[in-house]
């Protein structure tokens, strides 16, 4: 049985713009385009660490590589309202190669980082198998000759 981790309302936009953009990327005749594209990014997000301001799906993807979120025990947090940063902050490491980007990005970005991070976290718990559909009676129909269709339609 599939596990299901429902992405909260309030990440749903900026969760379905993240997915779409990695989904794109994940070729499998050409595995490294994903990495590349990633560190591309974080090159120019440590150049400019508020490159993304209000991009949080570009953040997250510049980032995703240089953190370490501890999902297990970020996910016995309720993230069904929207968290202060600082109830996920004790669950993400950084590396030390962006140290310096992520305290910026954190110091007048804090927002985009928290979304940020909370969508590499749902991302990485995300299962993308269809969930087989339960059946329904009501939606069963092959009769044509049923007087519940109009034929000059």
């Amino acid at each position: 049985m599939q596990s299901e981790k429902k992405v909260p309302d309030y990440l749903m936009d900026d969760f379905s713009l993240y997915l779409e953009n990695m989904d794109s990327l994940a070729d499998p005749e050409n595995p490294e385009l994903l990495a590349n594209y990633l560190s591309s990014l974080f090159e120019q997000l440590k150049q400019m660490p508020l490159l993304f301001s209000g991009m949080v799906d570009q953040l997250a993807m510049a980032i995703s590589t240089k953190v370490r979120i501890d999902s297990k025990n970020l996910a016995k947090v309720d993230l069904n309202d929207e968290p202060a940063w600082g109830d996920i902050k004790p669950f993400v490491g950084v590396h030390n190669d962006a140290r310096a980007c992520i305290t910026e990005i954190m110091a007048d970005a804090e927002q985009d980082l928290k979304t940020a991070i909370l969508l590499i976290h749902f991302y990485n718990g995300y299962d993308a198998t269809p969930m087989k559909a339960e059946e329904d009676e009501d939606d069963q129909f092959d009769d044509y000759a049923s007087d519940d269709y109009d034929e000059n339609y």
